[in-house]
């Protein structure tokens, strides 16, 4: 066979086709397409949390320039201060239930001054010492040391709200103490509202936040109490049990009122406990093995909800932490031109919030004419440890809130963190283990599918500090896996995915190549799984380094930046936004059809080398996005186009656009302090002639786009 000469970024290779079997097919049979979607809502990005003194920077137009240069579409506003375990001050202009000025906040739904801030209130009935495992602000009051302060659960997960037995919603408390310690022994200082029909229990398995269905809680041989009554009680356990983890369940309250008094039903409905105390007790001395200390150095308690009352003086503003930093305020969002004018995905707060709230926020923001696509509820409920039937009671009342302001309204959630497996909850009295599955079941139990219009999750695939380069290999396989999970967990079919906050780990790998490299996997791997929607963690330059990670530079994100939070170098991640935004797909509202491309390029270990993607634009040309992930080699292929209908297969014709995005554009240097990228340079573009004889050169760990019409 005749020697070819092919032109790929800029570079003429010279190969025999003889030895040459590298083939992409696109199965472009037209009743074969696997999603249709349009760029703008598809491929979106966020805008989350950040300290208060970056917001102008980050919103001055110069900024916010190079930030929308990168091409995303709707924004999916966050809702962090549901991580922190604090109510939301959507509107700082609002009422407070109780006349004194604290309580239940509500905020204004008439619209009058910009809302520029908003911020975050922590909540002083907390129970969780960390949630998620990560969360590192704020403490427990239930062994904080005080006998003053104490923890409530949530009043909306009573009778007077969910219209259930109290008994189909058990409120708990969890202590870790670490290590399996001998424990026979417990003290309870309760507050008010006390339990009057509680029970303790240990954990069987290892981990009984972080692995619910690896256990089973066991009660203690001595451990029930049907007629509580308030008070500090001592209970002797029975014969000593070795147990790291020890649960308190709660199942009937006193409904007696807290210090704030009766006249807000909501202090009088749930459970309160000022301290708790847990060891063993020989005679009449009582051994505590719990450390109580206002801080994170105290034993790690859990709870299943937190009472949302606060006051004024729980607002805590530190201009340089994220944790206490500035949600960007509703009407900033709106009309700074983030949103390029369309729909936005907006959160309510619902696991530290109530219907009142969420209502005005729906409320302001239809009177102000901002345009809503979608409303996600809460945020990461499976990170506060929630139990599905507590999240879906609080669902429902929400939902009922919302739709009485507009019927038209689309729910959904509930925001899982970025897990690749099932997410499990402790079993049932059916032995039922599934999270998803059980939220849905509520919701089909109540005849209340109809309030549920969409489901959303996260994606953070990798942990820990490194992510070695074979973790490529695991994407778009992990993305696609979770998908279908859900749907096996009984999501309807008809009811679309969100994948509402996604991006690589947090560490070097962001900010080198292999960020651009998954972003567009895991972009595209959703779509072609047909999901409705994914969203680039964020938009805002600016996330803080992990706490633990000396590798990381705050990264989930397209930019570095100076000390001042201004904007000094683009990342990888930026030029593989853009390729994916203007060069995959039109930068425009038009539906794109997607197919699947499949390619035979393996590893010795079996490991697809090249992934791609394939979309077929509205100004009629075929648009192919392929990913080098063999970082050592590059990858000569073919693509051919496969119809069943047709009596044979196509090609592109040329002349082909392509661009490259590889190690000659960009390298990352993690030397100085902050790490900085050299060369940092755009993708390049190339004209590379098309046909039937047409090879075409991937250059190592490259992102790469092809694009030409199909003859």
């Amino acid at each position: 066979m005749t020697p070819m000469v092919r032109a790929t970024a800029g570079v003429f290779m010279l190969f025999s086709l003889a030895s040459f079997g590298q083939t992409i097919i696109v199965d472009s049979t037209p009743s074969h397409v696997v999603n249709t979607f349009s760029p703008l809502y598809a491929l979106g990005t966020t805008v989350d949390r950040v300290p208060s003194n970056a917001t102008d920077t980050f919103f001055r137009p110069d900024q916010l320039q190079q930030i929308m240069s990168a091409g995303w579409g709707m924004v999916s506003y966050r809702h962090n201060p549901e991580l922190f375990v604090q109510a939301w001050h959507w509107n700082p202009k609002g009422k407070w239930s109780d006349p004194s000025g604290k309580g239940y906040f509500v905020g204004d739904s008439k619209p009058t001054e910009f809302i520029r801030h908003s911020y975050g209130y922590s909540l002083p009935h907390r129970g969780f010492t960390r949630n998620g495992g990560t969360e590192l602000d704020g403490f427990s009051r239930l062994d904080d040391g005080d006998p003053k302060t104490y923890w409530k659960s949530n009043p909306y997960l009573t009778h007077p709200f969910t219209g259930e037995d109290d008994s189909l919603h058990p409120q708990w408390v969890v202590i870790d103490l670490g290590e399996k310690l001998e424990v026979n022994a417990i003290r309870i200082a309760w507050g008010a509202p006390f339990a009057k029909k509680y029970a303790i229990q240990y954990w069987t398995g290892d981990d009984a936040m972080d692995d619910q269905a690896d256990g089973e809680w066991k009660m203690f041989e001595h451990s029930s109490v049907e007629n509580g009554s308030g008070g500090t009680q001592t209970l002797s356990l029975g014969s000593a049990v070795s147990a790291r983890f020890v649960r308190l369940l709660m199942t009937k309250s006193s409904e007696t009122c807290d210090n704030h008094g009766g006249g807000d039903r909501r202090n009088c409905a749930g459970y309160a406990i000022n301290e708790v105390f847990l060891g063993t007790k020989a005679g009449d001395v009582f051994k505590d093995l719990i450390k109580h200390s206002p801080d994170q150095k105290q034993t790690l308690t859990y709870c299943s909800s937190v009472d949302s009352w606060h006051e004024p003086s729980d607002l805590y503003v530190a201009p340089d932490r994220m944790e206490s930093g500035d949600q960007p305020g509703l009407d900033l969002f709106y009309n700074s031109g983030i949103t390029r004018g369309l729909p936005a995905m907006i959160p309510v707060g619902v696991l530290y919030s109530t219907p009142e709230d969420a209502a005005a926020q729906i409320a302001y923001l239809e009177k102000r004419g901002y345009p809503i696509s979608y409303i996600e509820m809460g945020e990461e409920s499976d990170g506060q440890y929630m139990q599905p039937e507590d999240y879906a009671a609080l669902y429902l009342q929400w939902a009922t809130a919302l739709h009485r302001r507009d019927p038209n309204l689309k729910l959904g959630g509930p925001a899982f963190e970025g897990v690749t497996e099932d997410i499990k909850a402790w079993a049932d009295a059916q032995g039922r283990t599934s999270w998803l599955g059980r939220f849905l079941d509520y919701l089909k139990a109540h005849h209340r599918m109809s309030d549920f219009a969409f489901m959303s999750f996260e994606h953070y695939p990798y942990d820990g500090c490194d992510t070695p380069w074979e973790n490529i290999y695991q994407e778009p396989e992990l993305l696609t896996h979770i998908m279908q999970v859900w749907r096996d967990d009984g999501l309807p079919p008809d009811i679309p995915l969100f994948d509402t906050e996604t991006n690589a780990h947090g560490g070097e790998a962001a900010v080198d190549i292999f960020g651009a490299l998954w972003i567009a996997d895991t972009f595209g791997g959703f779509l072609a799984a047909g999901g409705r929607g994914t969203f680039y963690y964020h938009a805002l330059p600016y996330s803080p380094g992990h706490p633990i990670c000396a590798n990381s530079w705050g990264t989930y994100h397209m930019f570095m930046l100076d000390e001042k939070y201004q904007i000094r170098q683009k990342t990888s991640q930026f030029y593989a936004a853009q390729l994916i935004t203007q060069q995959w797909v039109e930068p425009k509202d038009s539906p794109h059809q997607m197919f699947k491309a499949t390619g035979d390029i393996k590893d010795q270990k079996g490991r697809v080398l090249v992934t791609a993607y394939a979309v077929k634009r509205p100004d009629g040309q075929w648009s192919l996005m392929l990913i080098n992930k063999d970082k050592d080699r590059p990858h000569q292929v073919r693509v051919s186009f496969h119809d069943d209908g047709a009596p044979a297969d196509t090609t592109f014709s040329g002349p082909v656009t392509m661009f490259t995005f590889g190690s000659a554009q960009y390298q990352w240097h993690p030397a100085r302090k902050n790490g900085y990228a050299d060369p940092d340079d755009a993708p390049v573009k190339s004209s590379v002639p098309g046909g039937g004889d047409a090879v075409y050169t991937l250059p190592p760990a490259s992102l790469n786009v092809l694009r030409a019409r199909v003859r």
